[in-house]
C-alpha cells in the first residue's frame, strides 16, 4: 500500500479521505457550542446597559447613568454589574479542568452534551431571577456550560477535520460565536423597547442554542482519535470511514492507534506537561489566550452599548451600533475560513496586529483630543470610532478570535492534548474574566489611556508571533512534534528529550510502514 509514513521523518503524512455531507453536520452541531458563547457575550453586554435590567438589580447605577454631569468614562463603573459579566469565566476556568478529564473518559461527544445542560440551567436562572444571588448563581452555571462546551468543541471539530481543511473546519467554532454575538446584538435592540420585562426575554433566548447543541447532538459522532484512546478501535475505524467518505483509511487508522498506544504510556498528563518537550505547544496555547483577551476585544464585545453610550450615542444608536460590529464580526470570520489553510496561520495574525495597533491607537487618540469627562463627541467624530471600532474588529475577526482557538488545539501531541487543551481554556476563562471584571473601572481611572493600553499589548504580541509562533498549516496533528516543533528555530532546542527517549526505545519511531 502506497503512503508509508515514518514518525522520525518529518515529512507531513497524506491520508485518503474527502469532504463528506456528515462530516459537515458533526461540523455544524459542534460549533452550536460557539454559539452559545458567543450569544451570552452579546446578551449581557447588551442587558448591563438597558434600564429596566440596572434599576431592578443595580440600582445605584442606574441613578449615576441618568446624572449627566458624572464622568463619561465613569457613570457605569460598579464593581456588582462586572461581577455579573465575569463570575461566569471563573465558573467556566474552574470546569474546563472537569471538563478535560471529562474529554478523555467520556469523549468529546458526552462533554458537549454536559455543557449544554449546565448551559440550559444557567439560562432558566438568570431569565426568572428576582435577585442578586440568583443572577450570579445562573451565570455561574452558564460559565459551566461555557468551560465543558470551549474545552470540547475545538477538540472535536479539529480530531474531525482531514488536515488540509481543519483551520477552516475547526473556526466555524469562533464563527459561531460571531453569529451568537450578532443575533444576541440584534435581540437587545428589540428587546430594549419591551418594558419592563425585556431583559428577562434576552436571557432566555441564550437557551435556543444550548438545546440546539443538545438535541443535535444525539445525531453526530465521536471523533476517532476519542474511539481509538478509549480502546473502541473498529468502532474508531468505522466511524472513520465514515467521516472520510473512503474505506481505505488504513493509513490515518494506523496513525491514529500508534499515537493512543504512546499517550497511554503516559499515565499523568498534566504531569508531562511539566517536562521540558511540552512546553513549546502549553507556553504558546497560554500566551496566545493572553494576547487575545489583552487586544482589547471582549472588553469592546462585551460593552459595545456601553462605549457607544459613552462616546455620546443614544441607547437605542448604541445597541444598534453593536449590531453593525456584530456584522462585520461575522463576515470577516468568514474572511479567516477561506484564507487561514491558504494564506497560513502566522500571515494573518501578523497583518492583524498591524491593524489593531493603528485602530486601538486612533480611537486612544480622538477620545484623548476630544472626549471630555461631562461632554460628547460631535457626530461625525463618534462615527469615525464606530467606523474604527470596526476595522478592528474585522482584524480580530479574522486572526487572533478563531486562531486563538484552532492552535491550541492542533498543537499538542494526543499524550497531552486535552490536558494542555484544559490549560488553554482556563488561561482564556481567567483573563477574559481579568478583562471583564477590571474594564468599567479601567475606563473610568484609565480613561482614554486604555486604547493606549491595549495597542502595547498588540504590539507586544504582533513581535510574539513574528519571532516564536511556528506555522502550522497542513500539518496533521498527530505529526506536530516532528514536522512543527523540531523544525522551528527556537523551540526545537526543547525537543532534545523527545530525542534522548527515542534513542532508548527505538520501537517508539512510528512503525507506519505498508
Amino acid at each position: 500500500m502506497a503512503g508509508a509514513v515514518v514518525a522520525a521523518s518529518g515529512d507531513v503524512p497524506q491520508f485518503e479521505g474527502k469532504i463528506t455531507v456528515y462530516i459537515i453536520i458533526c461540523v455544524i452541531i459542534g460549533a452550536f457550542g460557539g454559539l452559545m458563547f458567543g450569544f451570552d457575550i452579546g446578551i449581557s453586554g447588551g442587558v448591563t446597559s438597558m434600564d429596566d435590567f440596572l434599576k431592578d438589580f443595580f440600582p445605584s447605577v442606574y441613578r449615576k447613568k441618568q446624572h449627566a454631569h458624572e464622568d463619561n468614562y465613569c457613570k457605569f463603573d460598579d464593581q456588582y454589574l462586572q461581577l455579573f459579566t465575569s463570575c461566569l469565566y471563573i465558573a467556566a476556568l474552574v470546569a474546563s479542568f472537569a471538563a478535560s478529564s471529562a474529554c478523555t473518559k467520556l469523549g468529546r461527544k458526552p462533554t458537549m452534551q454536559i455543557a449544554s445542560l449546565f448551559f440550559m440551567a444557567g439560562v432558566v436562572l438568570t431569565a426568572a431571577a428576582v435577585n442578586v444571588a440568583m443572577l450570579i448563581l445562573g451565570r455561574l452555571c452558564l460559565g459551566f456550560g461555557v468551560g465543558f462546551a470551549n474545552q470540547a468543541v475545538p477538540l472535536f471539530l479539529s480530531e474531525l477535520a482531514p488536515a488540509n481543511i481543519r483551520g477552516a473546519l475547526n473556526i466555524c467554532f469562533q464563527l459561531f460565536v460571531t453569529i451568537g454575538i450578532l443575533a444576541a446584538n440584534i435581540i437587545n435592540y428589540f428587546t430594549a423597547k419591551i418594558h419592563p420585562y425585556g431583559w428577562r426575554i434576552s436571557l432566555a433566548t441564550a437557551g435556543i442554542p444550548a438545546l440546539a447543541l443538545c438535541l443535535g447532538s444525539l445525531a453526530i459522532c465521536e471523533t476517532p482519535t476519542s474511539l481509538i484512546e478509549r480502546q473502541k478501535l473498529e468502532e474508531g475505524r468505522a466511524v472513520l470511514k465514515k467521516i472520510r467518505g473512503v474505506d481505505n483509511v488504513d493509513n490515518e487508522f494506523d496513525s491514529l492507534v500508534f499515537a493512543s498506544e504512546q499517550a497511554m504510556k503516559v499515565t499523568n498528563p498534566f504531569g508531562k506537561l511539566m517536562n521540558r518537550s511540552s512546553r513549546p505547544p502549553l507556553i504558546i496555547a497560554i500566551l496566545l489566550q493572553i494576547y487575545q483577551q489583552f487586544t482589547g476585544i471582549n472588553a469592546i464585545m462585551f460593552y459595545a452599548p456601553v462605549l457607544f453610550q459613552t462616546v455620546g450615542f443614544g441607547s437605542d444608536a448604541s445597541l444598534l451600533s453593536s449590531v453593525i460590529t456584530g456584522l462585520v464580526n461575522v463576515f470577516s470570520t468568514l474572511v479567516s475560513v477561506y484564507a487561514v489553510d491558504r494564506a497560513g496561520r502566522r500571515f494573518l495574525l501578523l497583518e492583524a496586529a498591524v491593524q489593531m495597533f493603528i485602530t486601538q491607537t486612533a480611537i486612544g487618540i480622538i477620545l484623548a483630543v476630544d472626549l471630555k469627562p461631562t461632554g460628547t463627541l460631535h457626530k461625525a467624530e463618534a462615527i469615525v470610532v464606530v467606523l474604527l471600532v470596526c476595522i478592528f474588529v474585522a482584524g480580530f475577526a479574522w486572526s487572533w478570535g478563531p486562531l486563538g482557538w484552532l492552535i491550541p488545539s492542533e498543537t499538542f501531541p494526543l499524550e497531552t492534548r486535552t490536558a494542555g487543551y484544559a490549560f488553554a481554556v482556563s488561561s482564556n476563562m481567567l483573563f477574559t474574566f481579568v478583562i471583564a471584571q477590571a474594564f468599567l473601572s479601567m475606563l473610568c481611572n484609565m480613561k482614554a489611556g486604555i486604547f493606549f493600553f491595549f495597542a502595547a499589548w498588540i504590539l507586544l504580541m504582533g513581535l510574539s508571533a513574528f519571532f516564536f509562533l511556528p506555522e502550522t498549516k497542513g500539518v496533521h496533528v498527530d505529526s506536530i512534534v516532528e514536522t512543527v516543533w523540531k523544525q522551528h528555530w527556537f523551540w526545537k532546542r526543547f525537543m532534545d528529550e523527545v530525542e534522548d527517549i527515542k534513542a532508548k526505545t527505538p520501537d517508539m519511531i512510528h512503525p507506519h510502514v505498508t
